[in-house]
């Protein structure tokens, strides 16, 4: 097929937030320079690309197409580019290896890359169900924040989904913490069962840059295919993006979910959030805050004897046995602001033992003959490691 260079116009606003979702996705350090390239097809409008053999990202804009044709130039400057250009129509032209951009009295000229060295993007699986995108970004949102970021480690940079029927969970862990949340979906079959690990880091880029409102495309592949092709396709306000899965086994985490609890707590997000951040300023490195949870109140304190120290008391909702536990302030606060509750139910069991987050529920649960409680019943949960106390 030959290759023409294209002549376009297009709006600013539009060229320059198509070209930096797209640019997003590249690799800040592109093994071959021309992965770090993004690839402009006008047609019947504009169609913008990337694609690092990993992860794929590609949206269309409407575009007053003069000469159609394809071109390939450096994402990322393309998109500091198109930021920086005024508020005025877009046009674009190509000839001799170079890129022309004119807007208003804005002129800048981009050298290309060869747009036949450009890998092909891969095919979008079939779709495999669809869901509400706010449900989607929000049980992402929830989720990421326990995944791991050691490259060293891929089982753990991941998401793992597990789809069975209406029902998808989403799961991730960093061997700190847990995070698991469920939502509900329409499958394109009811029998669709499949399990797959998503890189955490594309999930999340997916999820916080589509528009709030509409549908989001989930596409594994249909029937016995079903996540077979190793890549997810996700579409959604109208951005393409799909990503090769993670081929790792992911632990075994279920079992870390205490069967009943010693002692439930319910308090204020807000305030306990707060409090954290105050007594934090004094824990050494930040490695732990200490919570002494007992009948109404709950005492906050980090420091020692021989360094400043820092306490504070707020109201809390208590049943059970009193305990005193210590967290890593920063993964606390992650599971705090990942409850998106007004107050924040602690699940424990021993100060040894990891402590479960959930939203809270109107009225604690009531101990049974032996003292235990049932977990409280949620979609999200954010399951917490403690830290050792000294002594």
């Amino acid at each position: 097929m030959e290759i023409t260079d294209p002549t376009f116009r297009v709006t600013r606003e539009d060229f320059a937030d198509s070209v930096a979702w797209v640019a997003r996705t590249l690799p800040s350090r592109p093994s071959v320079p021309i992965l770090g390239g993004v690839l402009l097809e006008a047609d019947s409008g504009l169609t913008i690309s990337g694609f690092d053999y990993e992860t794929s990202a590609q949206v269309s804009v409407p575009a007053e197409v003069t000469e159609p044709g394809s071109t390939l130039v450096s994402g990322r400057l393309l998109a500091d580019i198109a930021r920086a250009l005024p508020d005025r129509p877009v046009e674009v032209s190509v000839t001799a290896q170079k890129m022309y951009i004119t807007c208003g009295s804005a002129k800048f000229t981009l050298p290309t890359m060869p747009v036949e060295d450009y890998p092909q993007l891969p095919t979008m699986p079939e779709v495999t169900g669809s869901a509400q995108v706010d449900a989607f970004s929000e049980a992402v949102s929830q989720v990421v924040v326990a995944a791991g970021k050691d490259d060293t480690l891929p089982m753990l940079t991941g998401i793992r989904m597990e789809i069975e029927g209406p029902r998808v969970t989403l799961i991730a862990t960093d061997r700190f913490r847990l995070a698991i949340r469920e939502f509900e979906w329409e499958p394109a079959r009811d029998d669709v069962a499949v399990e797959v690990l998503i890189p955490a880091k594309a999930l999340s880029e997916v999820s916080r840059s589509a528009a709030a409102g509409g549908r989001v495309d989930l596409s594994l592949g249909a029937g016995a295919e079903v996540g077979a092709e190793g890549i997810l396709g996700v579409l959604v306000s109208g951005q393409r993006t799909t990503t090769r899965l993670l081929d790792a086994e992911f632990p075994k985490v279920r079992q870390l979910l205490p069967p009943q609890h010693n002692s439930i707590a319910v308090v204020e997000v807000a305030a306990l959030a707060e409090a954290i951040k105050r007594v934090a300023l004094v824990a050494d490195r930040g490695v732990q805050v200490r919570l002494a949870f007992s009948e109404g109140e709950v005492a906050l304190s980090a420091g020692g004897d021989d360094a400043a120290q820092a306490n504070e008391t707020l109201p809390v909702d208590f049943v059970g046995e009193p305990l005193t536990i210590a967290f890593n302030p920063g993964y606390l606060l992650d599971g705090l602001s990942s409850v998106h509750s007004s107050r924040v139910a602690f699940g424990f069991t021993l100060p040894s033992r990891p402590a479960v987050l959930r939203p809270a529920p109107e009225t604690l649960p009531e101990p049974g003959a032996d003292g235990a409680i049932e977990p409280i019943d949620s979609d999200h949960t954010y399951l917490l490691m403690p830290v050792r106390l000294p002594g």
